[in-house]
């Protein structure tokens, strides 16, 4: 597997807001450079066969105007497609609706950067409870993903093969340092230092508490 540490320092991420409709709303906006050219790595993020081997079992109608569902996760409605430079989708999940846009840019020697804006309406609760590393320590874990899966196109990773190495030491290393990096975006964004620590640790213990099983 990619290397956890280097797997972190890998990624950018920022944090910054937007006005909605329905109000304010809060963009994240994670992004790495992988060692592919734009029509695999374009191969990689809108084949079903191959998003379900780096993030999660996919089915529906993967084109404009199409509908899509992760298994046990979100789904949503495609709304725009620019092979091979980007596309962008409503995100439906827990009774929410966001946004996504993927967005992919040549970066020079055949390699290429992949860069995901979510935008959400602020959730008021979620915020004060958990902070932007809710959702961004999930992006994380796909960015992770698609390194791995880059790095041995063959492989593939179940589910329940993801949610075990959640479990282990070194998914839990993952998600420490994850966590520290959303705060440090967090502070950048404005959010005064302790508050952004307090959330992020709520975020890291969220993640990795397991459940009472009795």
């Amino acid at each position: 597997m990619i290397d956890v540490k280097g797997q972190i320092a890998a990624v950018s991420r920022a944090l910054g807001t937007e006005e909605l409709e329905s109000g304010p709303g809060r963009v994240l906006t994670i992004s790495q450079v992988y060692d592919t050219g734009i029509e695999d790595m374009w191969d990689v993020v809108t084949s079903a066969d191959r998003i379900s081997r780096w993030f999660l079992p996919i089915s529906g109608d993967l084109r404009e105007g199409g509908r899509f569902q992760l298994e046990g996760n979100a789904g949503g409605t495609i709304t725009t497609c620019d092979k091979p430079r980007s596309y962008a989708a409503t995100w439906e999940f827990g009774g929410m609706v966001s946004w996504i846009e993927v967005h992919l840019t040549p970066a020079g020697d055949g390699r290429t950067r992949f860069e995901l804006r979510h935008l959400a309406p602020v959730d008021e609760a979620m915020a004060e409870q958990f902070g932007p590393g809710a959702v961004g320590l999930g992006w994380d874990g796909g960015l992770w993903g698609l390194a791995n899966h880059l790095a041995a196109p063959g492989s593939s990773m179940t589910p329940q093969e993801g949610l075990a190495w959640m479990a282990s030491p070194e998914g839990k290393e993952f998600m420490r340092l994850s966590s520290d990096a959303w705060i440090e975006a967090d502070i950048a964004d404005g959010t005064e230092p302790e508050k952004a620590r307090r959330l992020g640790d709520a975020v890291y213990a969220a993640y990795t508490t397991v459940p009472d099983q009795a």
